[in-house]
């Protein structure tokens, strides 16, 4: 669009919104005038001071946000502020009275979002949060000092000292006042600056021109400020209710008596109000706990019931009837006071010719209308609400003297036998229980004061009388108490009275002559008879009788129930929309009674106006001297200055507030208070807001009417000054604007509605004895709290909707749109009640049924479903605004769904109510036991069989079969019984042709299984239906309701077959009484789950087909050892099968693999009570729940360690026995017993190999070797340790010249269990778990199937708990589920690959090779720790580990075919790098010597760098006690020789001395070698050599050597310059010295290590030669000696 048709498409918008329309003050045309100069800019706001006025326009358009409105509303910035009238702080003369408003150049550009006005200043608030001022500032009221005017707007700088660093304060509103400013600031605290009281700080230097924080409202969240001329208000959120505390004897600001107690002749005063003179209120918890106070604004308590129901007021004016009387000449003393104009389509307003007219339009803002039954002309009275409440009847306002109250009230006392005490106790009491009851506050009720002169030379009089009488009031009212329409009971003082009023408590206080006043609301009693004093007596005696009655039957009542009413906090809600739980503070001059404290008093600090808690303020506003506050409700209260009636109504005192009576029909949603008048925008019929004027009217001649006042639009914003006001008005294009009226008012009245259901009927209702049962009581409290939530949540929408009016108005915006889901959620939760037995009138009229004749229940079922009304008028307005975009349009589409939302929870909720009729019609057609049982609130019918025809196949010929269909059972009832099957756990599905049943429903739930016939498939296909869609609502739950915010639901046609419930057992054997709650599969537990038995055993974790199936916990309580048994692991069938831990309540616990619930497979068992140091462990093989097979037993009570064959759960077959005492045995074992032939080794070396009858006994034939090499042979008995007897020969071998007759070197292990037999059931099981039944023999790939599915399901069953998993093993299992691909011939690369997955699947126990790994180790360990740390296990713990090795590589070769077999060369891909040299030699090495160049494939090269670290601990413990005496004398010899220098121990060694360093570098510096230079030689090659104890394969050990005789090489080449050749006398000196010198302390240990582990090819290779010379060291050391 080019810029020429941009302009005019904006100036077409700009007619549209906006629009300015000015009228005067005070006259009575209705026709508003134009704003001189003023163009068609859109105003989104505008305000006025007395002589100026500020008008907000749109600014520029965003960008990338054009809305594709029809109606033409676009988006765009605030931004350009104008003013206009008189400037006389502007520079230029011309600027001071400009002709047309005048643009503020230096705001353009800032994005203002709102202005303000005082009276001769102005002030703007950028988007930004900073604050411009300009105007007058004689009073500092433009924060600058020393300057009378401000003519250009200048930013203002707030900041917050308390704050480190100090930071800037952001505003978001601003009020002005004719001397001060405030600012309310995004962190909702307010702050001030110019001059007077107004400003609520405490100091008395003025002017204040540096803003300042109101201390006294710090720290509570305040919504909105508002600035009269010299006072201020403040709409502040209420504080949660707080604890009752105990009230204090003095206030803390004038130290005077709370409570006040004058002794008189005849009676004595007491009094509470007091008025603290210096103006400020008590602290927090003195002003709630006033009086012991009332509850907390919210919350008060109803009778004596002890419900708390929300403080609510419910307003009415009494009319003459009621006892409010009102004579002609009090109507004539209010002429010229109060008049009201209103601007709307249908009315206008009335000139006033004379007095009739005044009178008539003071009836017209009144709601009741005024008897004029009076006759004598008498002064007009006080309205009394006591008197209104006793006696409605009353006609006449008596008088009646001190002394006859006294004398009343004292015969009163005497005829119910209660003596009233003068003491403080008893004043404290008063009659404010009776009046909390039984009456109104000045706060909704009064009458005008008395009569004064007609004429409008009798307003200055009139004036200063009220004033007067107003500041008397003051002093006995105190601004301190809670002026309230309602008071908590819970919340009064209780203190003890003798006799019966004790209960309650009834003080008359006598104040002045004539008067009789609470503590709460001071008000003359002068409306008592002025007949004879005999029928005044009379009369107050009824009076206070009927009192009486009232008060002790509420004192009996007994407190039953507490419902809150007022919903607390709710979160997102409260977030994004108004709060209702306000308090309107006021401070500032109060001469007028401006303050609405009851008094004419300034006030230096905020006060809280106790008078509107809990009348849901949601807007002020604050004019010359009065002041008017806006409710959620619609309602206006107002007070201060009513000199031209500008308070909206005529009652008196104007010094607290009350209703303003605008409109008898409709209600006000925005107000604005001027000079001396007072504006007001009211709902209309046709939703067309009326314009209501009520204040100064100045008539002038000629004024005229206009012909259409409707003509003007839509008002969206009102703005009061002094002369004159302005509105703003939209035109309703398309319909837009008239939609958005339409949604807002008829909100505001469904509040209005909501509210007198939930005063009128709710709390009424719960205040009642003998509602029901507790079932009925409870759901009542039910649908009162949900009702008072909706209604809270209505309230808070209406006043948001209030404001939205008054913005932008653009539809995404909408909040019913943009979180639809606040009230979706709480219609939802509406329920019906159908019980309530009197007041049908009044529901009839509350739920707009108009049928006289319809039932109460039915009444009060449309009353509470009055809300899904609501929901259609949603979702029509939603409608109504969507058709005013474009269809392609985003806002178009939103509108639509959100409609659609609202339309559809409407339908569905109209279809739960009819549901629910349909059930109680149910009941009341089938009355009986049966259906009582069945019986339930939230339970509804679908369909039952009478009106269906539905059989049970197979029934007998007499048997009565009803099926019902319930939203949560299916109840199959016969004759007298009845079964009910949750629909949760209930599989309906059809019977095909070929099962012989055309019109069959197969039935199954978990323990049943029954087929239902149908007269005809019609019946079929609704009964499937129906019982399909029960079963899916079922399972929805509370979801049933439709999907919003990602489209509408979509009903299944099938509820799924597999689901999550809970069901308990019957009949099933097994399962009888158990529950079970978790997934089920067509009638069976399949899946995950929870089973619990009434005895205590309880089964959670997975089920397959009904049965435990997968990985589960199972509990098994134990009565007798007050325990449980406890199995975690795998299940198969129902059975324990698989891998677990089985912790029994004896203290024993079994970790392993079980079957068919038994222990089966390899196994650990810990003994004994406490696990950690158990008595005894078994780890090995299991047979049927019995040892069988290789295992290893470690009796720690004994000693002992047995390592052998098992059958029986006894030892059986050949074993080894170890003790702590380093006994060794070894041979056969039978029952537990050591039998027959073994040998028998000692700790000294003695050696008995025989026969053995038992345990360590001796029996039989044998051979006792000493250890100095005598032995015995004969026949030997008796047990080892306790004396045996000998029969045989002892021998000398040492006397014997022919070695051949000396006994053979014993060699162990002979009757041991092989290697290879030992931990069998370990690889099996790992064969298992590949897939194959015996070693080698299976599918390659199904294997590695099986290693990915392992992976997956333990994955699964660990990802709860990572804790289980090291970070490497998580790291490691995405890896490993890869199966590495091997194609062509094998290399050294592919072998490379093979060795690092295994080194990544030994890292996790999820893998089975690593689960065989981490299973090895243990059994390892168990074997060869602890006891089993015996020298004589060396052998067996060496050929145990190449056992591993050789098992282990098969099962590689296995899943890796391609692996050559032992022993194989790889081809090297590449050649050895040609510069390497042969030690020996000195020579290149081409490997040209080696037959088959390459890399041999060997189990320990490829399998010892996984296992031997794991297992090199016990290992290498065994090697050094093996050592042991060898390690002894090589140390000693080491520590002896390296007590020599470098030197001297070269020459010692027989070192040439061309190879001793003649020079060292150290650190860079070339050192000479001096004779006592210590260990300094061959430096880097003894810290070589030293690195392998860190290593722990023999390959890595090799390379430490190999690399030690380079380092030896490099040292002896950098000291002789030139090539030399090794030949072993010159190199075996050298490495002598540098293995003495690095002192490896166990030496033949790795020595020993190396020896038996290290690869066979390996031996005669440079790395054997280089062994064998580290051998021949350890030897050579031993021997060497110093001469």
């Amino acid at each position: 669009m080019d810029s020429k048709k941009k302009s005019s498409t904006e100036a077409e918008g700009s007619k549209e919104r906006g629009l300015v329309h000015v009228w005067q003050a005070g006259f009575c045309s209705l026709t508003p005038e134009r704003l001189p100069g003023w163009g068609g800019k859109t105003v989104l706001q505008a305000a006025l001071g007395v002589r100026h006025g500020v008008l907000l326009t749109e600014g520029t358009e965003k960008k990338n946000s054009r809305k594709q409105l029809k109606s033409g509303f676009r988006g765009f910035v605030n931004g350009e502020v104008y003013s206009f009238g008189t400037l006389p702080w502007k520079s230029e003369s011309a600027e001071i009275c400009p002709s047309s408003p005048l643009l503020e150049s230096a705001l353009v550009g800032h994005h203002v979002t709102t202005v303000a006005t005082g009276s001769f200043h102005s002030g703007a608030v950028t988007e930004s949060g900073v604050v411009y001022m300009w105007g007058q500032n004689a009073a500092g009221q433009c924060a600058v000092a020393n300057q009378q005017y401000v003519p250009e707007p200048r930013p203002v700088s707030i900041s917050d000292s308390e704050t480190s660093p100090v930071l800037a304060v952001r505003i978001l509103q601003l009020a002005c006042g004719e001397e001060h400013t405030l600012a309310l600031s995004l962190s909702r605290e307010i702050w001030a600056w110019g001059t007077g009281c107004q400003l609520g700080l405490i100091t008395t230097t003025f002017p204040v021109t540096k803003p300042q924080k109101v201390e006294h409202l710090a720290g509570r969240v305040v919504l909105q400020v508002a600035c009269g001329a010299f006072h201020s208000l403040a709409l502040v959120q209420s504080l949660p209710p707080q604890d009752l505390k105990p009230v204090p004897e003095r206030c803390n600001q004038c130290s005077q008596l709370l409570i006040t107690m004058t002794d008189k002749e005849d009676h004595v005063i007491i009094s509470d109000s007091h008025c603290c003179p210096l103006g400020v209120t008590l602290s927090e918890s003195q002003a709630e706990k006033q009086a012991s106070t009332a509850s907390s604004p919210h919350v008060a308590t109803l009778d004596g019931q002890g419900g708390v129901f929300e403080s609510t007021a419910v307003e009415t004016e009494l009319n003459t009837g009621s006892g409010q009387t009102t004579s002609g000449s009090a109507i004539s003393a209010q002429q010229n006071i109060v008049g009201t104009a209103e601007v709307s389509s249908a009315r206008t307003a009335p000139s006033y010719p004379d007095t009739q007219a005044v009178t008539a339009h003071l009836q017209k803002l009144s709601e009741h209308s005024v008897r004029e039954s009076h006759e004598h002309g008498e002064k007009p009275a006080q309205a009394q609400p006591l008197v209104e409440e006793a006696v409605p009847d009353l006609h006449s306002p008596p008088t009646t003297s001190t002394s006859a109250l006294n004398s009343l009230v004292v015969s009163c006392a005497s005829a119910v036998g209660v003596r009233v005490a003068a003491t403080y106790e008893a004043g404290a009491l008063s009659l404010k229980k009776v009046m909390n009851f039984y009456s109104t506050g000045p706060c909704e009720t009064g009458a005008p004061s008395g009569s004064a002169s007609t004429g409008p030379e009798s307003l200055k009089d009139l004036r200063e009388e009220q004033v007067k009488q107003e500041s008397l009031q003051g002093k006995k009212s105190s601004s301190l108490m809670d002026i309230r329409e309602e008071e908590s009971e819970g919340g009064s003082r209780r203190l003890s009275l003798p006799g019966l009023l004790s209960q309650e408590g009834l003080i008359l206080s006598a104040g002045w002559p004539g008067t009789l006043y609470s503590s709460r609301w001071p008000q003359t009693l002068s409306s008592l008879p002025a007949s004879a004093g005999n029928t005044s007596m009379s009369y107050c005696t009824r009076l206070f009788s009927r009192f009486f009655g009232m008060l002790l039957r509420k004192a009996a009542r007994v407190k039953t129930r507490t419902v809150v009413l007022t919903p607390t906090y709710s979160g997102e809600a409260d977030a994004l929309l108004p709060s209702l739980r306000t308090e309107v503070w006021t401070w500032g001059k109060g001469k007028e009674g401006q303050l609405g404290h009851g008094d004419v008093l300034p006030r230096l600090q905020p006060l809280c106006v106790k008078c509107l808690d809990g009348k849901e303020v949601i807007h002020l506003e604050a004019g010359g001297s009065h002041s008017l506050a806006l409710t959620a409700k619609s309602q206006v209260y107002s007070w201060g200055s009513n000199a031209f009636g500008q308070l909206g109504h005529s009652e008196f005192p104007t010094t607290v507030p009350r209703l303003s009576k605008v409109s008898n029909e409709n209600g006000v949603w925005s107000v604005a208070a001027g000079q001396d008048y007072s504006l007001f925008l009211v709902d209309t019929e046709d939703f067309q807001p009326g314009l209501y004027y009520s204040g100064r009217q100045d008539r002038a001649e000629g004024d005229t009417l206009p012909e259409n006042p409707s003509a003007l639009g839509y008002i969206s914003r009102v703005t009061a000054g002094k002369d004159s006001f302005l509105a703003l008005v939209d035109k309703n294009i398309m319909g837009y604007i008239a939609s958005l009226h339409e949604l807002a008012t008829t909100e505001r009245r469904f509040y209005s509605k909501l509210s007198e259901i939930k005063s009128q009927i709710l709390r009424p209702l719960l205040s009642l004895e003998n509602l029901g049962t507790v079932t009925t009581v409870q759901l009542l409290q039910e649908v009162a709290s949900r009702f008072s939530k909706l209604c809270y949540l209505i309230g808070q929408h209406g006043a948001s909707l209030s404001s939205y009016l008054q913005g932008r108005k653009e539809a995404r915006s909408l909040v019913i749109m943009k979180h639809s889901s606040l009230f979706l959620d709480s219609y939802t939760e509406q329920p019906a009640i159908d019980f309530l037995n009197k007041n049908q009138e009044l529901l009839q009229d509350l739920s707009e049924v108009n049928d006289e004749n319809t039932q109460l229940m039915e009444i009060l079922n449309t009353l509470f479903f009055l809300p899904i009304k609501r929901l259609h008028n949603y979702a029509k307005v939603l409608l109504k605004l969507a058709t005013c975009f474009e269809v392609t349009s985003p806002e178009y589409q939103k509108l639509q769904d959100s409609s659609s939302c609202y339309e559809s929870l409407a339908l569905h909720l109209v279809k739960k109510r009819k549901e629910a009729e349909y059930t109680l019609s149910f009941w009341k057609t089938f009355p009986g036991k049966m259906t009582d049982s069945l019986r339930k609130p939230e339970r509804r019918l679908l369909c039952e069989s009478s009106n269906r025809a539905l059989s049970l196949q197979h029934a007998g010929r007499f048997s009565v079969n009803w099926f019902i269909l319930f939203n949560d059972a299916l109840v199959h009832a016969q004759f007298s019984t009845h079964h009910v099957f949750p629909l949760a756990t209930l599989w309906a599905e059809p019977l095909s042709e070929e099962a012989g049943s055309v019109n069959g429903l197969k039935i199954t739930t978990p323990e049943e299984q029954f087929t239902l016939i149908s007269s005809t498939p019609q019946e079929k296909t609704k009964w499937l239906r129906a019982i399909s869609q029960a079963v899916d609502q079922a399972l929805r739950g509370t979801s049933d309701f439709p999907l919003y915010g990602g489209g509408s639901s979509v009903q299944r046609q099938e509820p799924p077959i597999s689901r999550s419930a809970k069901y308990t057992f019957y009949k099933d054997t097994r399962l009888k009484d158990a529950t079970y709650d978790g997934r089920w599969l067509s009638g069976k537990p399949h899946g995950r789950g929870v089973l619990k038995w009434p005895d205590g055993k309880m089964y959670s974790g997975m089920f397959r087909n009904g049965l435990e199936d997968g990985y589960g916990e199972y509990r098994i309580p134990n009565k007798a050892l007050n325990k449980e048994d406890h199995y975690v692991g795998h299940w198969k069938e129902g059975k324990m099968c698989g891998q677990g831990v089985y912790s029994y309540a004896s203290g024993e616990v079994f970790e392993g693999c079980f079957q068919d619930n038994m222990r089966h497979g390899h196994g650990l068992l810990r003994s004994g009570k406490l696990t950690s140091s158990s008595p005894s462990m078994f780890i090995g093989q299991w047979v049927m729940d019995k040892k069988a097979g290789y295992g290893v037993f470690d009796d720690i009570t004994r000693g002992e360690k047995y390592m052998g064959m098992w059958q029986d759960d006894a030892c059986q077959g050949n074993g080894v026995v170890v003790t702590q005492f380093g006994l060794y045995y070894e041979g056969s074992f039978h029952l537990n017993k050591m039998t027959g032939n073994g040998v028998l080794l000692s700790e000294d070396d003695t050696i008995y190999e025989g026969e053995f009858s038992d345990d360590w006994t001796l029996n039989g034939k044998g051979m006792l070797t000493m250890p100095n090499g005598d032995y015995i042979e004969g026949y030997f008995s008796g047990e080892w340790g306790s004396g045996i007897k000998i029969t045989g020969t002892y021998f000398k071998p040492s006397l014997y010249e022919s070695d051949k007759d000396k006994p053979k070197a014993l060699k162990l292990g002979n009757l041991a269990v092989a290697a290879d037999d030992k931990w069998r059931a370990v690889f099996d099981e790992c064969w298992r778990q590949l897939g194959c039944d015996s070693p080698g023999q299976g599918d390659v790939w199904k294997a590695w199937d099986n290693i990915a599915v392992a992976l997956t399901t333990n994955r699964r069953q660990h990802r709860d708990s990572p804790e289980i998993l090291s970070r490497s093993q998580t790291q490691t299992l995405e890896s490993l589920e890869y199966i590495p691909q091997h194609v062509g011939a094998f290399s050294v690369e592919k072998y490379d690959d093979i060795k690092k997955y295994l080194i990544k699947a030994c890292d996790t126990p999820l893998h089975p090779l690593g689960r065989l790994v981490e299973t090895l180790v243990a059994v390892y360990r168990m074997t060869y720790v602890g006891v089993g740390a015996n020298r004589r296990l060396l052998q067996e713990a060496v050929k145990e580990i190449k056992s591993y090795l050789k098992r282990i590589f098969q099962l590689v070769r296995f899943l890796f075919p391609e692996l050559p077999e032992e022993g194989s060369t790889i081809p090297l891909s590449a050649p050895l790098p040609s510069g390497r040299r042969s030690f020996c030699t000195g020579k290149s090495d081409s490997r040209s010597e080696s037959p088959e160049p390459g890399y041999v494939v060997t189990s320990s090269g490829l399998l010892l760098p996984v296992l031997l670290p794991r297992l090199y601990p016990p290992l290498f413990m065994l090697y050094a006690l093996d050592n042991d005496r060898e390690e002894d004398v090589y140390w000693e010899c080491v520590l002896r020789l390296n007590k020599q220098p470098d030197i001297a121990l070269l020459g010692f060694l027989g070192v040439q001395r061309k190879f001793w360093p003649a020079t060292l570098s150290i650190l860079g510096e070339s050192k000479k070698v001096l004779p006592t230079t210590k260990d300094a030689c061959f430096a880097s090659a003894v810290e070589c050599l030293q690195q392998i104890s860190t290593t722990f394969t023999p390959s890595d050990k090799l390379k430490v050597i190999q690399q030690t005789f380079e380092e030896i090489s490099q040292s002896v080449l950098a000291s002789l310059q030139e090539d030399f050749l090794w030949s072993m006398d010159d190199l075996f000196p050298v490495f002598l010295y540098v293995v003495l010198r690095a002192r490896i302390r166990n030496l033949g240990s790795e020595v020993h290590l190396i020896e038996d582990l290290m690869d066979p090819y390996l031996q005669h290779g440079e790395q054997g030669i280089m062994f064998t010379t580290l051998k021949a060291c350890y030897f050579q050391i031993q021997r060497e000696k110093l001469n």
